[in-house]
C-alpha cells in the first residue's frame, strides 16, 4: 500500500467511480455518473481509496447517525485486491462508526462471510433483497 492514498475526499470526477463500479460489473442498474455522486454525496461516510490520483477503491456508510450505520459499497479494483486495501478502507468506516456509538453491519453476498468474519463482523439474520421489476 505504499502509493495508496485513503481519503474522505471524493474523486473530482464521478466517472472515476463510474468506471470502477464497471470494471467490477457493479454497474448492472446503469447508473449515471450523476447517481453515483449523488449515492456518495448522501452517504454518513465515505473512505476512497486513490493510487496516483486514480479511483482504485471506496466503501461507504449510510446511517441516521444513532444507531445503525450500513456498510456498502466497498470494493477495489480487481489489479489492487488481497494488498490490504479493502481492510483498510472497512477498518476506517468501523473506527468512524464506532467514534460515534453507531454501530456497523453490513449485508453481503453469499462467500464473503469469512472475509468480513475476518474483521469482527458476525453472521445474526437472514438478509432479503427486492429485486426491480
Amino acid at each position: 500500500m505504499k502509493h495508496i492514498r485513503l481519503t474522505t475526499e471524493p474523486p473530482a470526477n464521478f466517472n472515476l467511480l463510474k468506471e470502477l463500479y464497471e470494471v467490477l460489473g457493479w454497474n448492472s442498474l446503469q447508473l449515471t455518473v450523476k447517481e453515483l455522486e449523488a449515492m456518495c454525496c448522501q452517504s454518513w461516510y465515505a473512505v476512497y481509496a486513490y493510487d496516483h490520483g486514480r479511483l482504485i477503491g471506496m466503501g461507504r456508510v449510510i446511517s441516521d447517525g444513532i444507531i445503525t450505520g450500513i456498510v456498502c459499497g466497498l470494493c477495489v479494483h480487481p489489479d489492487f485486491q488481497s494488498k490490504g486495501i479493502g481492510a483498510a478502507i472497512l477498518g476506517q468506516l468501523i473506527e468512524y462508526c464506532e467514534h460515534h456509538r453507531v454501530i456497523p453491519q453490513l449485508m453481503c453476498t453469499e462467500g464473503l462471510e469469512a472475509y468480513y468474519e475476518k474483521h469482527g463482523f458476525t453472521k445474526f439474520t437472514i438478509g432479503m433483497t427486492r429485486t426491480r421489476t
